[in-house]
């Protein structure tokens, strides 16, 4: 899931409990949280991340938040992003692929369209 705003957290959050329940399901399986961060703010990261580790403090979380710092357009770009005003969840395959891409909260139509590609073959 990446995201563009701290306004965003509620969206990746509404994931969670679906995710999680496929990481216990297949043991390949696995996700991460990447609050995507302008490079204007890179002078603050420590600032930054050290109040997001404060607000998170669970360990498992934070080993599954990945936070980019720079051109946004970088992680944008290659995939296929086009409007940061939403989150956008991906599955990607073990190559980087895209197989699969929502925008926003979870919802069970996403969630039945994701589903079956998220089984091992």
């Amino acid at each position: 899931m990446v995201a563009f705003r701290r306004s965003q957290q509620a969206e990746v959050d509404s994931w969670i409990p679906w995710l999680e329940e496929k990481a216990k399901k297949f043991s390949g399986f696995r996700f991460y949280e990447v609050p995507t961060i302008a490079r204007i703010w890179a002078p603050a990261r420590g600032f930054i991340d050290g109040g997001m580790s404060a607000a998170i403090g669970d360990p498992v979380v934070l080993q599954r938040t990945l936070t980019v710092y720079g051109d946004v357009r970088r992680v944008t770009s290659p995939l296929q992003i086009t409007s940061r005003a939403r989150i956008t969840s991906l599955l990607l395959d073990h190559d980087g692929d895209v197989l699969w891409r929502s925008f926003g909260a979870f919802n069970q139509v996403a969630s039945a369209e994701v589903s079956p590609l998220c089984e091992p073959n």
